[in-house]
């Protein structure tokens, strides 16, 4: 299996509801609420230390029985910026991805340097839903 490390589309910051420990790196985030300020179309984002996809997504990962990750709730606020720019724009319902596993063993697991990495039959449902604006690069080991 081939494994991929990935950086997503980041279409915001985090909400002032969202509740994290601050005294450790990366913070551990207890509640997430995830303020839109943009958003190009992608099915997964990011806006450290946390991720984010679609329940669409979520549902085509749940249906390959991707390993490696729990799914969560998560608040989603447009900003006024984001109403300004697309005025008219609907966001989808998002799910927040908690990655658990072992970075280049399982589906979903993060590297030594805080990288979402993912298996290549993940890449593949992810592409299939749409991340044209992530970064994605092979991944190399934990040292990634």
């Amino acid at each position: 299996m081939k494994y991929f490390s990935i950086e997503p589309e980041v279409a915001g910051g985090l909400g002032e509801r969202t509740k994290m420990d601050r005294s450790i790196h990366p913070p551990v985030v207890k509640e997430l609420h995830c303020e839109f300020d943009g958003w190009l179309g992608d099915a997964l984002l990011e806006t450290f230390p946390v991720f984010i996809t679609t329940e669409h997504a979520m549902a085509s990962l749940q249906a390959i029985s991707a390993t490696g990750v729990e799914f969560d709730s998560v608040e989603v606020t447009e900003s006024g910026q984001f109403r300004e720019l697309y005025p008219d724009r609907v966001l989808p319902s998002f799910v927040w991805i908690k990655p658990h596993g072992k970075a280049g063993g399982d589906d979903f697991g993060v590297s030594v340097k805080g990288r979402l990495v993912i298996s290549e039959r993940v890449l593949d449902v992810l592409t299939a839903c749409g991340i044209s604006n992530a970064l994605v690069e092979p991944f190399g080991g934990e040292e990634s």
